[in-house]
Formats: structure tokens, sequence, C-alpha cells
């Protein structure tokens, strides 16, 4: 029917290889079907694009594909308002030709359905999704004259978009979403070109659908290509902008997406993600709550950033976060923020440790009985964090264990696990024992910790341990700034029942160090018990290790805190067991040793007066000294142990000490440790005998052989360049 309809000539040059020749013969093709159109001929209009379509569109010849696809596009413009009808029939083989093997084809195809949509503009809309896969395989078209055709049908495409009122948004997302993720950048263009499109749009709500395709525009920011990081950051700020003037926004399935951009490799990707968390955390009120511990799992690394401004803008939105009083039942999930800073607790940048650690102390303050209900799952955490290198993050720590500890129960448990792990680590209590003890001394009160302390150490099993433990506490005990207090009490141990009970509790601890428990009998003024101590000390007690602390302890008596016993030095006479002491100190000491001649010279200044215990009033240049201990009673007689006694009836209890008691206390805490000592000797002693016994074995294997009477043989007693004879 359309043979009869169309002429041979009319076809036989749509086909042709000259494009003046196929121009022609579509513009006659135009005219034929306008006619049959103001006849009402559909059925031959259909003829004649079936026509077009089977023996052209579809034929192996390229010319002839051409010559069909200009006539499709001169059959729409002849029927003009009629078009509509028999659009399906015109635009399917068109956009098949999309595919086409010559690039020539699919040039013409572009033109061809330009054409088409020219004609149709609204009608157009319902093909609107299969077009918009076309293009956007078009818009990465190998060839240039392709692309730049493709760009032209694109633009047109938007404005019949833009106009009408048919679009559905709805079914276009889902082919937007697919893809978003593609990576070629002449796509990337065309689909952010067509988002900034749709967005301006008023009567479609692109901004509802942002969660759809955000994700694929932050993908964009890290793209090779400079404009198309710039095209997808402008349609960014613009959502942005759009999301702060708008009353309902899906804050929920975007804050997701955001979480996880924020820790994309690239900077920019990150800064602008952190910045529209920022804007979040300040607009999205209750929505965001539930999602605040990922929120938080972003933000904190950003805090270590190495480019400054998402390091600003990370520690503006953790401030902004950390701000807000959420409600457990409002949805605010306790355990996952603590697991969160948990985690980050672990990462190797301090910044992003300090702020963690204030979380969990926000997290204390505000939540206790949330938080302490997790605390089995975060306490090791925080007691390996006690060995952090950075003494800030130590500090913090201490400020959430002691926040932890204000439960009786879990201040036991903290000092026990701190002494468990100085225990198993003797790097931590040399590098950090100082820091952590005076910290909490600060933190939880001096007394309690070192009660605590001593009597967790009281009854240590491991005795070497036992014996540094002591030995570092009493340091910090005389150096520290921070338990000038404690030292105070002490001092009044002879004449306070608060600072005896003090004197008694760590006394049952520091028995295992004789060294400390000197330092604590000369800090407590209880001279006589010192003395005695020292003139107990055994053969095996005097070591290396007992020398050192020893060394110690007499240039820690040059220091402003031992101050008032120097002074005491210069009352001879009423202070006779306190220069027995320190002489008892002296004839322990090499006489080589520094600290031998730092003694000597300090006792080479004692006043040269009687020690016959009469009481000297004056110093040899006519001086009155007042009482040294401001805080004895007047009219109390002062013994030659330095306590107030005013009507003691046993030398050997002063203010309810019983110093005979603390002597055997002592002398029998020394004795385990003597006998741990020798136990120790002799398992090394084993060791080494068991090695020696090894070596002659071996050696023996190698001996050269005796003859019958035991002697060596001839040939193995020859010397040295010997021949055997």
């Amino acid at each position: 029917m359309a043979d009869t309809v169309i002429p041979a000539a009319v076809l036989r040059n749509l086909s042709d290889k000259l494009y003046e020749k196929r121009k022609n013969a579509a513009l006659e093709i135009e005219g034929i079907v306008k006619s049959l159109a103001a006849a009402g001929d559909h059925e031959k209009i259909s003829a004649v694009i079936n026509l077009l379509t089977t023996e052209f569109i579809c034929s192996p010849q390229a010319h002839h594909r051409k010559g069909g696809l200009i006539g499709l596009a001169a059959a729409t413009v002849g029927l003009t308002t009629e078009a509509a009808q028999h659009l399906e029939q015109i635009v399917k083989p068109v956009l098949g030709a999309f595919g086409d093997q010559d690039s020539r084809v699919r040039y013409y195809a572009c033109e061809a359905l330009y054409n088409i949509a020219k004609v149709v503009r609204g009608d157009f809309i319902i093909f609107f999704n299969k077009i918009f896969d076309a293009l956007c395989k078009l818009s990465a078209d190998s060839d240039a004259n392709v692309q730049s055709a493709a760009h032209l049908l694109d633009r047109l495409v938007k404005d019949i978009v833009t106009d009408s009122d048919q679009f559905s948004i709805e079914e276009f997302i889902p082919l937007l979403r697919e893809r978003m993720n593609v990576l070629n950048p002449y796509v990337r263009q065309f689909l952010v070109g067509w988002i900034t499109v749709l967005d301006s749009v008023p009567e479609i709500d692109m901004l509802g659908f942002l969660p759809d395709f955000l994700d694929g525009l932050f993908n964009m920011l890290s793209d090779s290509s400079h404009e198309i990081r710039q095209q997808a950051d402008s349609a960014l700020s613009e959502f942005l902008q759009e999301i702060k003037n708008s009353p309902s926004v899906d804050y929920g399935r975007m804050a997701e997406i955001l979480v996880q951009r924020a820790a994309s490799p690239d900077e920019f990707t990150r800064l602008t993600a952190i910045t529209w968390i920022n804007e979040f955390v300040k607009l999205g009120g209750d929505q965001l709550v539930p999602y605040y511990a990922d929120i938080l799992g972003a933000i904190l690394p950003c805090i270590s950033d190495k480019e400054e401004k998402i390091r600003v803008v990370a520690r503006e939105t953790n401030e902004e976060l950390r701000a807000i009083r959420a409600d457990p039942t409002a949805g605010f999930d306790v355990r996952a923020i603590l697991f969160i800073a948990k985690r980050q607790l672990s990462t190797e940048w301090e910044a992003t440790r300090i702020e963690a650690l204030h979380w969990i102390s926000t997290l204390l303050n505000r939540h206790r009985s949330e938080v302490l209900s997790f605390l089995n799952k975060i306490f090791d955490t925080l007691l390996e964090a006690l060995s952090d290198p950075s003494d800030e993050v130590v500090l913090l720590v201490l400020e959430v264990h002691a926040c932890i500890a204000k439960d009786l129960q879990h201040f036991h448990e903290l000092l026990v696990f701190l002494v468990h792990n100085f225990r198993i680590d003797h790097s931590l209590l040399e590098k950090r024992g100082a820091l952590i003890i005076r910290r909490l001394c600060v933190l939880l009160d001096a007394e309690r910790v070192y009660r605590e302390l001593s009597t967790i150490l009281e009854g240590e099993a491991d005795l070497d341990f036992a014996s540094i433990m002591v030995q570092a506490l009493n340091l910090i005990l005389l150096t520290s700034s921070e338990l000038a207090e404690l030292r105070y009490l002490l001092k009044q141990s002879l004449v306070n029942s608060a600072g005896k009970d003090l004197f008694v509790s760590l006394y049952a601890s520091w028995c295992h160090s004789p060294e400390a428990i000197i330092s604590l009998c000369l800090l407590a003024q209880t001279y006589q018990h010192a003395s005695t101590v020292i003139q107990s000390l055994v053969e095996e007690d005097i070591n290396v290790r007992f020398l050192v602390q020893l060394d110690k302890l007499i240039r820690l008596l040059e220091t402003p805190i031992f101050t008032y016993l120097r002074l005491q030095l210069l009352e001879p006479g009423r202070y006779t067991w306190l220069l027995k002491a320190l002489n008892g100190l002296l004839m322990l000491l090499p006489q080589q040793s520094t600290a031998f001649k730092i003694l000597r010279t300090r006792l080479k200044t004692v006043p040269s007066y009687s020690f016959s215990g009469d009481q000297v009033e004056q110093t040899s240049s006519g001086n009155t000294y007042s009482q040294i201990l401001h805080h004895i009673p007047s009219g109390s007689q002062i013994s030659e142990d330095g306590d107030v006694n005013q009507d003691v009836g046993t030398s050997n209890s002063h203010n309810g000490i019983n110093f005979t008691t603390r002597l055997h206390q002592f002398e029998q805490k020394q004795k385990q440790h003597r006998v741990h000592a020798k136990a120790q000797a002799k398992s090394r002693k084993i060791s080494t005998s068991s090695s020696k016994d090894v070596q002659r074995l071996e050696e023996s294997q190698h001996q050269p052989p005796l003859d019958n009477s035991g002697a060596l043989s001839r040939s193995s007693r020859r010397g040295p360049g010997q021949l055997q004879l």
C-alpha cells in the first residue's frame, strides 16, 4: 500500500548516498503524509511509517538507515498536530538507531528525534525515560559530532520537560539513581545537568528525592575533572540552601550517606560532608537523635584531619552535638555512643582520643546509671589508655576513672586493676606511675587513695613487685605537691588520731621496703622507731637495691620537704633518737658514696651539745628556739622520739601506736622477703648448675680417648706441630 503512495523515485532518492537527494526525498514524503493526514487516511500513514521502518531503518545499508530516519522525521512534520497517535510507531525505531554501529546513523537519529520532538512537544513526555536512557549513553559517545547532536537534543528535551505538567518525577528517580555511580565524565555532566534543571522547576520536588541521588553527587566531588567537581559542588550547595529553608526534610537517610562520605579519602568530599553534618546537627532536631552515634563516629576522626578547615568544622560540630541534651527515651542510644567513643580510644590520633574521652565523661555526668551498666565492656579499654603516650590523654582517662570511682565498689575495682596493670607492666609504673597516682590523689582524695593502695599491697603475693610499688608510692608521698596535706597529717602521727590511723594504715604495706619504712618514720617523726628499724636490719637486707633507695632518701633529706627535720638537728639534746637514726643510716652507707658524704657533712653541722637527754633551750649563738612542732600543746613534754608525751605509760606506745607490734610486723614481712630472695637465688643456682652440666656433657663428648691406664694416648699428648711416631 505504501509503495503505491510513495513513488519509486522518491524511495530511491531516500537511500541515495548524497544528502541532498535524501533531503529532497524526505520533503516529498512530508508532503505526501500531510495530504494523507488532511484526508484522514491514517491507515496509509501507518503503512508509510512501517515502510520507512522495515525497508530503510532496519536495512543493513547505512544510507538506507539514514534515509529512513530522515523520512520518519519528515512524516512527523507532515502529521503536525495529528502526530501523537502515530508517535509510538515513529519514536521506537528512532531510539533503536541510537545504538547503531555507524556514527553517522547515530547522528541522524539524534537529528530525527530532535525534529520529531519539536513537532510533538508535550506528547513527547510519555517516552521520556527511554529518551533519557538513550541520551545518557550518547552523552559519552566516541564521536564528537554525535555528542554535539545529543547535546542539542538534550537541551530541547529539557525545555519540553520544564514546560510540561505531565512529567513524572517518581518514575524518573529510579532511572537517575541507577546511573549516579557511573564514572564516565560526560555522563556525570549529563546527570548533574538534569538534576540542576529539574531542581529549578518549582512544580518538581527534587529535595524530597535527594536521598536517592545524594551519594552519587558526593561521589562526583572527587572526580578528576575540575568542571565536574564544580558542578556537583554547586548542585549540593543549592540543595543545602533549600534544606535550610525547608520545613520538612528527611535528615535520617541523608545522615547515613554523609557519615560514610565523611570518611572519604578525598579531602574536598570530606570537607563537604562534614559541613553538611554540621548543618544537620543544627537543623535536624529530634529526627537526628537515632543517628547521633553514627554522626559522632564520623566527626571524631575528622577532628584529627590533616586539613585545618575540616578540623575546624569537625570541632564545631562536635561541640554542637555534645551540647544537645537528648534523652534515652527519645531514641538517644547511650550504649552506641559509648562504644563509638571506646573505639576511637584506639586511634593513633591524639586529638580524637581526647575528644572520645570528653564524650565518655559527658555521658557519665548525664547518664551515669546507663554508662555504668556497660562498664565491663569499656573498663579494660580505659585501663589500657593509662599507658597512652600522651600526658593529656592519661589525665583525661584518670578524670573518667575518678568519675566512675565515686562509688565505693568501683573505687576499689579501679585501684585493684591499676595495681594489676602496674604488676604486669613495670614500664607503666616507671613512666606513668607518678602522674597517675598524683592525679588520682587530686581527684579522689589523697588519703583515701593511699589507704586503699596500702590495703591492696599489704596482701600482695608478688613480693618483688610489692617492694617496687611501695617504693614508688613512698617517693610520690615525699615529693609531690599534691600530697602536701597528707605529709602534714603524717607529721602529726604522735599527737593526732587521724595522723596515727594513717601512719598505721600505711605501715602495713610500707613494711615491704625497709627504705620506705624508714622514710615513713622520719616523716612521722617517730625517730626512736626509725632507729630501731635500722638496727633490726640484717646482712641480707643490705643489698644494692637497698643502697640505691637509701641514696635517694639521703638526697631527699636535703630538700625543703625535710626542712623541719634539719632544723630539729639544732636541738640535739631534744632529738637524740633522730641523730641516732641518721648516724645509723650513715653507718649503712659505703664511705666512698656521695650519699655518705652528703649525710656526714650534714651531721657535722649539728651543734656539739651534751646528748644526755636534757632539753637545750639555746643555740651557741644565744638565739632561743621555739618548739619545732607548732601543734604541740603548751606544757607538754617532748620525748626523745619527737612525740608529745603527756602521760605515757610505756616508751613502746605513743598516741596509741604500739611500736613493738609494728616492729614485729616489719620483721615478719622482711623475713618473708628474705625467704623469697633465697628461693629465687636457689632457683637461679639450680638453673645455672643445669646449664653447666649440659655444657660439661657436651665437652666430654669431644675429649680425646684414654689408654688402659687412664692416661691420654700418645697421639693425643703430642704437642702442637708434632708428628705422630
